[in-house]
């Protein structure tokens, strides 16, 4: 039997196994990451409770009159309320595609930088629904989870690399991240899709490692893999309800010279089988300190020479891109 495209890695090995159980699961990373950029993951200990508390505290917040949502109105890459065709991520790899149809609740990094000038773009405060005051708890100490949780996958994937176990986790000293809770309606809420419409367009995450909590359904998560590289092009996401769904993005695969692929994916639109489908995603995206200057690793770890890059430049350029004006 062939391994799957996209497997699930259960990250006990690598907490409390031996030398053989850690090698052989990062072999496992690093081949499963060469193809889709995708991973499921288990063994994270991360409380299902809480995933569900988070849900059901912001589901309060989205069924709420848009007037009192408005509020809370943010730019994309801000933080508060972003309504129903905001975005279209599929203008940030040069995809035409109508607006995405979503609602999100965005969230990021508040703790205060040393540069005046880097705080105010990238660690300004959090804005919380007053609404529903039971959330920001909830997200904090999910976003703790989060953090403890990328710092485990970051020494794993240098590790699986052959370097340094802190390769990545050395330039997290004080990392930006973004947080979107990403609810998805049905058509009763946000209309008939028009063609070509997705309810997020087909794209690439910007930062290191995304990490999602998702639910199933018939207008969901689907992973591109290459047909010239071996890949079927477009598929469902494999799902399990105990894992979290672990991608690579643009500025890991700077990082690691194209070694592992930034994971193309999209969200179908409400499936015309089932029009009232709701579904709701909690996505951590991962950055690294701002100024980290991002360089691919040579050959016979890389396979691209990127030139460097500065890693908020390139975070800043690329959310530009999806805001639709």
């Amino acid at each position: 039997m062939t391994e799957p495209r996209i497997p699930t890695i259960d990250l006990r090995p690598w907490l409390d196994g031996g030398t053989e159980a850690r090698a052989a699961l990062a072999r496992t990373v690093d081949q499963a990451l060469q193809t889709a950029g995708f991973l499921l993951v288990t063994g994270h200990g991360v409380d299902p409770g809480l995933r569900g508390a988070v849900r059901a505290a912001a589901r309060r917040f989205f069924v709420l009159p848009v007037e009192a949502k408005q509020a809370y109105e943010a730019k994309v890459g801000g933080r508060g309320w972003l309504g129903p065709r905001a975005e279209a991520n599929a203008y940030a790899e040069g995809t035409e595609t109508p607006p995405d149809l979503k609602e999100s609740l965005t969230f990021a990094t508040h703790e205060p930088f040393e540069d005046p000038v880097v705080n105010a773009e990238w660690y300004a405060p959090n804005v919380w629904p007053a609404e529903t005051p039971e959330l920001q708890g909830l997200c904090e100490e999910y976003l703790a989870r989060m953090a403890d949780l990328e710092k485990v996958l970051l020494s794993l994937l240098g590790y699986a690399l052959g370097l340094d176990p802190d390769f990545f986790s050395r330039h997290m000293d004080h990392p930006t991240y973004g947080f979107n809770i990403n609810w998805y309606p049905g058509t009763d809420v946000l209309g008939e899709p028009e063609p070509g419409q997705f309810r997020i367009g087909p794209h690439t995450d910007f930062g290191t490692v995304t990490i999602l909590d998702r639910q199933a359904g018939k207008g969901g998560l689907q992973v591109y893999t290459d047909p010239v590289a071996g890949g079927v092009g477009w598929e469902d996401a494999p799902y399990d309800p105990a894992a979290f769904t672990v991608n690579i993005g643009d500025l890991m695969a700077r990082w690691t010279g194209d070694r592992w692929r930034s994971g193309r994916h999209r969200v179908l639109p409400p499936p015309a089988d089932a029009p009232g489908e709701e579904l709701m995603s909690l996505v951590y995206f991962g950055e690294c300190t701002p100024g980290t200057l991002v360089e691919s690793v040579p050959a016979p770890v890389g396979r691209v020479a990127y030139p460097p890059v500065d890693s908020h430049v390139y975070l800043r350029a690329k959310l530009d891109s999806i805001t639709v004006r």
